[in-house]
């Protein structure tokens, strides 16, 4: 018998002793030109679930990244648009911009999602509004919805506030607004759930 037969079948000998242990301790040995997988979660599961938890933003960090978008454009704004996504891979709609803002998964979610998901977001009162917290209406049709972000009101009144959007027609705006702020508004105060300050 040669040396590379000996060889050979101490190759095999191990494989298999490994094999045996791992089925003792339940899982599998893979051969190894094999590429393990996970094969605990479906991937759409996986992706889901990579999706909505996004690292950490702080209150800075995200009001940074919304003036980002402002001369991003060679000077000029991100334009708007519901289907085309900006060289960062975020849509170019309000949501989008949030998305971007925030870290969340690209292209990012809707703004039906951003107000009703609560991984992402949780409901506030109008009152507890800090900088990068979101005025959100989730109700209507994909040109009546809308997402705001909340920098700062504009005086002790609270009749006003300066906040980022991403806007039809324009594109990405940083302006005094009150979306909100009159009695029965649809849009609704959201605090971002990876936010910190």
């Amino acid at each position: 018998m040669s040396i590379t037969s000996i060889s050979r079948r101490a190759r095999i000998s191990l494989a298999a002793v490994a094999a045996g242990s791992a089925a003792v301790l339940g899982f599998a040995v893979l051969p190894s030109t094999a590429t393990a997988t996970p094969t605990d979660k479906p991937a759409a599961a996986a992706q889901s679930e990579k999706s909505t938890k996004a690292d950490a933003v702080t209150r800075a960090q995200m009001l940074e990244r919304a003036a980002t978008w402002l001369t991003a454009n060679n000077g000029a704004q991100v334009p708007y648009s519901q289907t085309e996504t900006w060289t960062d891979g975020y849509r170019q709609d309000c949501s989008g911009y949030v998305s971007m803002t925030l870290g969340l998964w690209k292209s990012g979610p809707n703004t039906v999602e951003l107000a009703g998901n609560r991984d992402l977001t949780t409901p506030i009162n109008l009152g507890d509004l800090k900088p990068g917290d979101l005025l959100i209406d989730a109700d209507g049709s994909n040109t009546t919805r809308h997402v705001v972000i909340f920098e700062k009101w504009t005086d002790d009144s609270h009749t006003a506030y300066s906040a980022f959007e991403q806007r039809g027609g324009h594109g990405t705006d940083h302006r005094v607004l009150d979306y909100g702020l009159e009695s029965g508004s649809e849009y609704k105060p959201y605090r971002p759930t990876n936010l910190t300050d």
